[in-house]
């Protein structure tokens, strides 16, 4: 049997409510563009602990043309529930119509953009670039949150620098007109991912708000991590992104440690192995085998690397081309097991690094 962990359990607290929407657990796995994929959200998901999944960032006009890939960001499946759509633009009337479409799709919740530092959504207005024109950004939340029933949350930064700190006053300003939940990156857009998540600014935000959960999001790797962001923030959720790349096990981990106080460990190699090839295969069912193997390549690098696997076997794996070549290079894989531990004990730790260098080149 495998040893649990332990961390001081946390208070008590009442469950994480988005309007009428309660949420199974108050552990939520972020947006991350190119990952929190449906098969990725179906694994997790079945692992445990997950509070709502979100799509990866979904383009409100790409969504009103029908564009094809932008519709693949939005499948789902009657397991991937509660779910939510992430959508960004910065066109009141666009981003409405886009919000009542997926309504009628039957999402659970809608969250706005407002955090996503990249050049290619700030030049055009959305994204963090919101966070630098208040009264445009509060009319056009506003106008999204009255054009559906379902609830409206925003995800945001702390502000575009730190000379304009906006989040606090944004957040208020937003439940004001309705929308049910906003979730912080404790960082601001000039930041990037560098230097470490503030979590001071994340309280700022909690206090600014009377009665909608504030979910704290940036630097949460494990329990510990998790710990600090309630106690030093206030806030009511967490939200996870890296870290549940890196372990996809963490939600269950979550949950275990704030209903018992300890936690089980993540996935051995043999587990975790397992483990890609199910979401691997999700991947296939929906796009098609041959589609799958490239879009697979830059999560299997993670699944690797979380693994040990050496790096010639993980370049081996990166140049399969066919089905046929991906199963073979996973059984070799396989075969040889990690360079460090065992194949069914626990693995050192691995941390998937935040991107670098100029915002303009993520």
């Amino acid at each position: 049997m495998a040893a649990l962990f332990e961390h001081p359990q946390p208070a008590p607290r009442p469950p994480v409510r988005y309007g009428p929407l309660e949420l199974p657990s108050r552990f939520l796995l972020s947006p991350l563009a190119g990952f929190t994929n449906l098969p990725f959200r179906r694994i997790v998901r079945e692992l445990g602990g997950v509070g709502l999944g979100t799509t990866d960032l979904v383009n409100a006009r790409g969504l009103l043309a029908g564009n094809a890939k932008t519709l693949d960001l939005i499948s789902t499946c009657p397991e991937d529930t509660p779910f939510a759509v992430q959508i960004f633009g910065n066109e009141p009337d666009s981003m409405s119509a886009a919000a009542r479409c997926l309504e009628e799709r039957g999402v659970d919740s809608i969250d706005i953009n407002m955090g996503c530092p990249v050049d290619r959504i700030t030049k055009g207005g959305a994204g963090s670039a919101m966070m630098c024109s208040t009264d445009a950004t509060v009319d056009l939340v506003k106008s999204v949150v009255e054009a559906v029933e379902i609830p409206v949350t925003v995800k945001m930064r702390l502000g575009w620098d730190a000379s304009s700190i906006t989040a606090p006053e944004f957040a208020r300003a937003f439940e004001q007109v309705g929308v049910v939940a906003v979730a912080i990156h404790g960082r601001t857009r000039a930041q990037g991912f560098s230097g470490a998540v503030s979590r001071a600014g994340i309280r700022q935000v909690v206090e600014a708000v009377r009665s909608i959960p504030v979910v704290g999001n940036g630097d949460i790797r494990n329990i510990p991590d998790a710990a600090r962001m309630f106690d030093e923030t206030g806030c009511n959720a967490i939200s996870v992104g890296r870290g549940a790349l890196a372990n996809p096990w963490i939600f269950r981990q979550l949950t275990e440690w704030e209903q018992t106080g300890t936690y089980g460990p993540a996935g051995t190699f043999q587990d975790r192995l397992e483990l890609m090839r199910k979401q691997f295969g999700y991947l296939a069912t929906q796009r098609g085998t041959e589609r799958a193997i490239p879009a697979f390549r830059k999560m299997g690098h993670w699944y690797l690397k979380a693994m040990h696997v050496r790096a010639a076997l993980r370049n081996d794996f990166q140049q399969a081309k066919t089905e046929a070549q991906v199963s073979a290079v996973l059984a070799r894989i396989q075969e040889a097991g990690p360079t460090v531990g065992s194949k069914t004990g626990e693995l050192p730790d691995f941390r998937i690094p935040v991107p670098s260098g100029p915002i303009a080149h993520w």
